[in-house]
């Protein structure tokens, strides 16, 4: 009896030895990776990713120069010309006469001023917002914006527009009127709204309306507007050809060749609810 609880007294400090052991050299790891955080996980392989992004910028990072192209660069861009300068290069005034084109498709208002005995291309704006699709406009409220040969007299000037300044084109026109047309106050106006009108934004409004203004106040009644889907070369007439409109835009095509060939708006006239053009 004696003798069997010795031997159980040993295995029992054999086995307390052994879990002491186990734990003091748990132990000793605990302190090894304190010591050195990095040496459990020395092996794991970090994205270049995450590394990229915990590079602070007081750390250079010249292997990520190799990345950049011409094509991620932006590179700046050269002052514009203002409009006394632009005036200048083409020998014209304020207050000279002026001339508008408006195409639809590529949302484009063209200013064009008297310089001599022609017009000359004073500058190309791009127009913020304008709806509805290519086509004329037909009745009050379908949204659409008119194409045609519009005038802007001094009576359309709006220096109190809720859209900062505007000026009505006179849609709808005895074209308009004998093709039973209906619609009102048809603009280009400021902002970048728009029910059917040309909405420009203020900056450039101001830049169009002072000149409209002034080549009202001093070289004539009207200011002609002319209205067209596209630029109505040959190559766009053939793809347009089985369009319901292509009659109605070949019309308007002679009163573009006219302009593209004289660079002198045309007098335009309606007769037999068509439009025709004279010097």
């Amino acid at each position: 009896m004696k003798r069997d609880f010795v031997w159980f007294f040993v295995r029992l400090l054999i086995l307390l030895l052994a879990v002491w052991g186990v734990e003091w050299w748990r132990w000793q790891r605990g302190v090894e990776r304190q010591s050195d955080p990095w040496k459990s996980v020395k092996n794991v392989q970090i994205p270049k990713a995450q590394i990229e992004a915990n590079v602070t910028q007081d750390q250079p990072t010249p292997q990520l120069e190799e990345n950049i192209t011409e094509a991620n660069v932006t590179l700046p861009q050269p002052p514009q010309p203002t409009m006394e300068e632009r005036l200048s290069l083409l020998g014209a005034n304020i207050g000279d006469p002026v001339f508008i084109r408006i195409f639809k498709y590529t949302a484009e208002l063209e200013l064009w001023i008297k310089a001599g005995e022609k017009f000359e291309l004073l500058q190309t704006y791009e127009v913020c917002r304008q709806s509805g699709y290519l086509g004329p406009k037909e009745k009050e409220g379908d949204k659409q914006g008119p194409e045609g040969f519009y005038e802007v007299t001094k009576e359309r000037l709006n220096p109190n527009s809720q859209f900062h300044l505007a000026f009505n084109i006179g849609y709808p026109n005895e074209f308009d009127r004998l093709h039973h047309r209906t619609g009102s106050a048809l603009m280009v106006h400021g902002g970048c709204l728009s029910v059917g009108c040309f909405a420009m934004t203020d900056e450039k409004i101001e830049e169009i309306y002072e000149l409209v203004e002034r080549a009202l106040d001093e070289n004539g009644e009207r200011v002609g507007v002319h209205i067209f889907p596209f630029r109505m070369n040959a190559e766009a007439m053939e793809r347009y050809r089985s369009h319901r409109w292509f009659d109605f835009w070949s019309n308007l095509k002679e009163g573009y060749d006219y302009f593209e060939t004289h660079r002198v708006p045309p007098q335009v006239k309606v007769k037999q609810k068509r439009y025709i053009f004279d010097e």
